[in-house]
């Protein structure tokens, strides 16, 4: 007999397996009451055998009204409060309540086990749902005890159909005003295919919001092939067992209402796993089972892949995980650097029964000694509020066992405040001895060695390399120890399955031309590094410089953005700047335009602390007009659509409607990735995002990018003999000797006052000024400072300790401060009183998109163990010169016809490469000679286009920048071995 390739045949493969592996029953259509969207014989059935006698009570079967009656009841609980929560909490009808579902049961509890194996779960091919349109059906349901739980539509690509087919069925054919369909009546609704599977808990027409439930493949979006049948197989064979629908039912799905706090509105929205987050929590809970307390678990998700949920979810279950019947954790705290996240969970965790009264919220100076003390199992808290109440857990909460999971690893970490984590929760710290700590928060643990009872559980998009070395798992790989995420949901697999937008598919860049004019009659000599420096920052800040960046902005929010209704018509923009003083500029420059526009909205500042500016103390509440802490939820309000950041929602900001970012910042590495981030939220009106920036060019942000957009790991462990490396070169200049050392520490150790102290540290401290130069007291400061951080971060995972170096780390930790840094001489100090701007004016650039390629595991390196060492020597210039070169390197050409310009530019790649030496060189010599006739051949074109354009001609001879631009775009696109002639146009 021939395949049956077609749909039905995808159909029967899926039912057949659920019936024959995973125990399900196969309904018919005779069995489902469409007035009540329910298989009414199965319902009643799983009631008969479990709680005959509370249906005796209630009479369901000795009369038709009492029968619709209870049917009723259980149509308002379902409508009212959704079936996840009707199946955990079954249904009061007076006098008795009903169990409609038996929870996983513990292997200690035979009984709970009986009552789980009497659930029906059951499967309706072709269900006829509708009650008007007797012809309509869906391709499959899955019920639980007659409670339909899951809908199903398939699509197979064989008679060339796929998911998308799948999806468009569901938002045209399947009316969400049909029973079924309603919110909540269902915990989730699947589009399948042989390939791929999507997913949607809300069915609202063609407003549904479908998101792909892939496994991922290659990093990215998708499913791996599979040997052994179809792709998406896993979703019956894994997915719908009884087993793992229980667990999804108990632990993951839910309904959160969120409550708009001026107008009381309650909005619901129905939650399901996503797959990477299903199987993230799985394999974490799974490994701590397997291997006890005291683990570490890295799990780089990309952000906006929904880490808060998986957090909450993980803390939950975590709560639940007991060895030899005794709970592994005590308490589990949750770690959080941003203020609106802490609410967030509370609130996801706490929506789970089981756990409502045993979740915590650390507000305030002594809320966490409370919570530890009346057992709290869960506690949340920010890293800040932790900083402040460690001192407050008593002595007796040290023996316990803790599960420390901490949200955005990279930046909410570091040695001083997780150092006080560790003394705090340690059970073999001693309160009373004194200890040296480190930097601010980055990374867990340094200075003190990581605890024993206690799992880390470290969450971030964007794993630095101290947070891999850290958290990281360890695995030979080329001779050495690299270190991996324990779980990863790439940043690429996140964009391509819609999960987040890509922001870097509309970047524009802006070009500033500016001149500048030297306004005193001599020519002075100025340090040349510095002094560009200066004039870039007096460009980029000048009164007229901001205010037309502020138009442009403007302008292009206003046609750009809002005219053409982004986001539903409800996009708002963020400003990014470099420091608090430009924010306020910025602040009032794009304040004073809206009102020349007369636009209808506003704008809002965001800085942190006060800031003194036109002889004012200013605080962003001052300048807004209303409290920081309703910052986020103005902007979501009209008037107020514009968002002016100085280093504030640059991190962990989540505003799905931030559409378009206008950057006036340099932005490099993690903090690039950070901050455009921001934008990439989902929303089901979002379809794209837009970036204008002032500051970066497209190679620094794509580089960034490119670190984090697949699996990034780290390349080697940092090298402890490193340390006896630099404590070898920090004694060989005699600034100390170990009798210093010694005494010292014994001192500080004993609790000494500071004239005891003080003495040791001067005497070392004027060594340091009388005996070495310049040179050595740079690089003897620079390799202190790299002892001490280098020895803090590795303190924290070496096996075994060094007392001398814990010694030494202590002692150069006192001496430092007391080591003047070598004076430098400002040698480009009055530069700025020298200049006027003459002219500036930006220019918008072709929009483009910056791809992202794939490169696979991306290896970062180790941490650095060194500052580079010695003083460079200043490069004295004229004024003139300075300028000069000033203008080339920032100011670009001021072309008098630019349009004429780039094409004439644009035709000089193809006179090139028809080129006949040149195009002998590339076929039958190496690239050196090639390039050497490239630069012949151009050297002709510019000639023969003196007569056409005299700008060109005059450039190429007399602007070194201009012409080594332009060699170099000529040969690099027009440069092949085969000679074949260039036929493309460069981007100019």
């Amino acid at each position: 007999m021939v395949s049956n390739t077609k749909e039905v045949g995808l159909e029967s493969l899926i039912v057949d397996y659920m019936a024959h592996n995973n125990g399900y029953e196969q309904g018919e259509n005779s069995d489902y009451n469409k007035e009540y969207a329910i298989d009414e014989t199965r319902l009643f059935r799983f009631l008969k055998d479990t709680q005959p006698e509370k249906l005796e009570i209630l009479g369901v079967f000795k009369s038709d009204i009492n029968k619709v009656k209870f049917l009723n009841r259980l149509q308002g609980e379902i409508t009212k409060n959704g079936i996840i929560d009707v199946l955990r909490n079954g249904l009061k009808v007076y006098p008795v309540t009903l169990d409609l579902y038996y929870g996983i049961p513990s292997e200690q509890n035979p009984k709970a086990k009986e009552l789980y194996d009497r659930n029906i779960f059951s499967v309706t091919r072709q269900l006829m749902y509708s009650k008007d349109n007797t012809r309509l059906a869906l391709d499959f349901a899955i019920f639980i005890n007659g409670l339909p739980i899951i809908t199903c539509e398939l699509k197979n690509r064989l008679t060339k159909q796929n998911v998308e087919d799948a999806v468009y069925q569901y938002k045209t054919d399947r009316d969400p005003r049909e029973l079924l369909f309603n919110f909540g009546r269902c915990m989730v609704h699947f589009a399948v295919d042989d390939d791929e599977i999507k997913m949607c808990t809300k069915l609202d027409g063609k407003k549904s919001w479908f998101l792909p439930f892939n496994k991922g493949y290659n990093d990215g979006a998708g499913n791996p092939p599979n040997p052994n049948g179809i792709k998406t197989d896993y979703l019956w064979k894994q997915i719908l067992t009884k087993n793992e629908l229980s667990n999804i039912i108990e632990n993951y799905a839910q309904i959160v209402v969120e409550v708009d706090e001026e107008t009381k509105k309650k909005n619901r929205k129905q939650v399901f796993p996503r797959f990477h987050q299903l199987a993230a929590v799985k394999s974490i809970l799974s490994h701590v089972k397997e291997s006890g307390v005291g683990q570490k678990y890295l799990i780089q998700h990309s952000a906006g892949s929904g880490k808060s949920n998986s957090i909450a979810w993980l803390a939950h279950q975590l709560v639940a995980i007991e060895k030899d019947r005794k709970s592994m954790f005590d308490s589990i705290i949750v770690v959080t650097d941003r203020v609106n996240l802490d609410k967030q969970i509370k609130n996801t965790i706490k929506s789970f029964m089981q756990v409502a009264t045993t979740v915590g919220h650390a507000d305030r100076s002594g809320d966490l000694k409370t919570l530890l003390e009346h057992e709290k199992k869960i506690i949340i808290t920010t890293v800040h509020k932790f900083g402040y109440i460690f001192n407050e857990i008593g002595n007796e909460h040290r023996k316990n066992n803790f599960a420390i999971i901490i949200d955005e690893a990279h930046s909410s970490q570091s040695g001083d405040m997780s150092a006080k984590m560790n003394m705090a929760l340690s059970e073999n710290y001693n309160k009373d001895e004194e200890e040296s700590t480190e930097d601010i928060i980055l990374k867990i643990m340094e200075g003190r060695k990581m605890l024993t009872n206690a799992s880390y559980f470290a969450f971030t998009a964007t794993p630095k390399h101290k947070t891999l070395e850290m958290f990281g798992v360890p695995y030979p790989s080329e001779g050495k120890i690299k270190h991996r995420p324990f779980h990863v949901y790439t940043m690429k697999q996140a964009m391509q399955e819609g999960f987040i937008l890509d922001v870097l598919k509309s970047y524009t860049p802006i070009n500033s031309y500016y001149k500048i004019a030297k306004i005193v009659e001599d020519d002075p000599l100025f340090d040349k590094k510095k002094a560009q420096k200066k004039l870039r920052k007096y460009v980029e800040s000048n009164e007229t410089a901001i205010e037309i960046k502020s138009e442009i902005m403007i302008d292009h929010f206003h046609e750009q953005v809002i005219a053409k209704g982004k986001i539903g018509g409800k996009a708002r923009a963020m400003v990014v700047t470099s420091s608090i003083e430009r924010a306020i500029e910025y602040y009032y420059s794009i304040t004073e335009y809206l009102k020349r526009r007369k636009s209808p909205y506003k704008a809002i500042i965001a800085f942190s602390g006060e800031y003194e500016f036109g002889g004012d103390k200013l605080t962003e509440s001052a300048i807004n007009g209303f409290p920081s802490n309703e910052i986020e939820k103005k902007l979501k309000k009209d008037p107020y659509r514009i968002l002016v950041v100085a280093n504030k929602f640059q991190t962990g900001y989540d505003e799905p409607l931030l559409h378009t970012m206008y950057v006036d910042k340099v932005l490099t590495d993690i903090k690039a990735v950070q901050t455009l981030s921001r934008l990439n939220r989902a929303h089901p009106q979002k379809h794209d995002t837009f970036i204008l920036d002032f500051a970066n060019d497209v190679d620094t942000i794509k580089e960034a990018f490119s670190k984090y957009y697949e699996t990034t790991i780290l390349s080697d462990e940092t090298d402890p003999d490193k340390l006896n490396d630099l404590e070898s070169d920090i004694k060989n200049h005699h600034i100390f000797t170990d009798y210093h050392v010694e005494t010292l520490v014994e001192l500080y150790l004993n609790g000494a006052e500071r004239d005891k102290l003080d003495p040791i540290l001067d005497i070392c401290a004027q060594n340091y000024k009388e005996e070495l130069d310049e040179d050595g007291q740079v690089d003897f400061k620079s390799k202190a400072k790299a002892f001490v951080r280098t020895y803090g971060f590795l303190a924290s995972i070496l096996p075994y300790g060094n007392v001398e170096w814990e010694k030494l780390s202590i002692f150069l930790n006192m001496l430092i401060p007391k080591l003047p840094s070598p004076k430098e001489d400002d040698l480009s100090k009055g530069i700025l009183e020298s200049i006027d701007l003459d002219s500036y004016r930006a220019e918008v650039q072709a929009t483009m998109s910056i791809i992202l390629e794939d490169q696979g595991e991306y290896e970062i390196d180790p941490v650095p163990t060194s500052i580079a060492g010695g003083k460079s020597e200043p490069e004295l210039d004229l004024l003139s010169n300075i300028l000069s070169n000033f203008h080339d390197l920032f100011g670009n050409i001021p072309w008098k016809d630019e349009d004429q310009v780039k094409k004439h530019i644009a035709s000089i790649p193809e006179i090139v490469a028809k080129d006949k030496g040149y195009q002998n060189a590339m076929k039958n010599s190496d690239k050196q000679n090639a390039r050497i006739e490239s630069q012949k051949a151009l050297n002709k074109a510019v000639i023969n286009l003196m007569s056409d354009n005299i700008e060109i001609f005059k450039q190429f001879n007399d602007n070194d920048s201009f012409k080594k631009w332009l060699s170099d775009m000529v040969f690099n696109v027009t440069y092949n071995t085969n000679g074949n002639v260039y036929s493309g146009q460069p981007r100019i």
